[in-house]
């Protein structure tokens, strides 16, 4: 299943991005994305993040997307919603030799690439 909303933002450029950029493309990574094409804000926000992912080679076999149902009452469903706590969307899962390392959740104050360089590298210098 492939979120169109994931397709790459053509306009979107690396400046002031280069160490979120370089953070992204380290190897082993896996990029787990829940979203909905019918989200404002994953429209807002994914296409930028998939422009920062392509920018940093991150293979395509690397990037997982789940597409996401909204219910009456608000909640969420999909897959592997629940195995991964999913509330809010977008929320991106980074996952290293199958562990988790860092997550963006919908609202946080900076783009997607910013948050995840950031949580990325502090990751790195903790290891």
């Amino acid at each position: 299943m492939k979120l169109n909303t994931m397709e790459p933002n053509p306009t979107w450029g690396p400046a002031g991005y280069e160490d979120a950029v370089e953070a992204l493309g380290r190897a082993g990574l896996t990029f787990k994305v829940w979203g909905g094409d019918w989200c404002k804000d994953c429209r807002q926000q994914l296409p930028d993040f998939a422009a920062a992912l392509r920018e940093a080679g991150v293979p395509r076999e690397h990037i997982e997307q789940f597409p996401v149902e909204k219910e009456e009452d608000g909640s969420k469903t999909g897959p592997q919603v629940e195995e991964y706590d999913i509330e809010f969307i977008p929320t991106i899962v980074v996952e290293k030799d199958g562990s988790e390392v860092a997550r963006y959740v919908e609202d946080e104050s900076i783009p997607a690439a910013a948050y995840l360089g950031e949580r990325l590298e502090e990751a790195e210098q903790t290891a």
